[in-house]
């Protein structure tokens, strides 16, 4: 405890933990989620408020395919594109996929360890330039809050109400 009584454990963690990075991830996930099951079933693959712009729903389905290719990725070497939340067309099978994609996750995080994620590698993707999987996971993350910053302007939009951004 500091000296005003506040609970100061956070100053005790590393810098850099794997668990506590999921903590993190997971933390971001369930705002993700809520924002999911804010939208209107029918609005969730349908709206978009000029025509360039995707439907949540399709931005959802990229945040999943990049967290399941980069996990598998970085886990496992197994690099590969894959699109394991393209096939969702409801709010139903979003959701379904957004726990299967985690569970996924879940059970591959014991393999990613520290030295894992300061590993630097080549982009397997995008032909970018060489970044350690810690920053991988960080353009994820970086990714998720962008597109779920959409789906508050989205539902903003439609005359609902986001979730609380500070109710995780």
């Amino acid at each position: 405890m500091t000296e005003e009584g506040q609970d100061d454990r956070r100053h005790h963690v590393p810098l850099l933990d794997p668990a506590g990075l999921l903590d993190i991830l997971e933390s971001n996930r369930r705002l993700t989620l809520r924002v999911i099951q804010a939208f209107p079933d029918d609005a969730l693959f349908s709206y978009k408020p000029v025509e360039v712009l995707r439907p949540f729903g399709e931005m959802v389905q990229e945040i999943l395919n990049i967290e399941d290719d980069y996990v598998r990725g970085i886990a496992l070497g197994e690099w590969s594109f894959g699109k394991v939340a393209d096939n969702a067309r409801t709010k139903a099978e979003l959701l379904a996929v957004c726990e299967q994609v985690r569970a996924r996750t879940r059970e591959l995080w014991p393999r990613i360890t520290t030295g894992r994620l300061l590993q630097v590698e080549p982009d397997p993707f995008f032909g970018g330039p060489p970044q350690s999987h810690f920053e991988r996971l960080v353009y994820a993350l970086e990714n998720e809050i962008h597109h779920r910053g959409q789906g508050y302007v989205y539902l903003r939009e439609l005359g609902i109400e986001p979730p609380l951004f500070y109710e995780r």
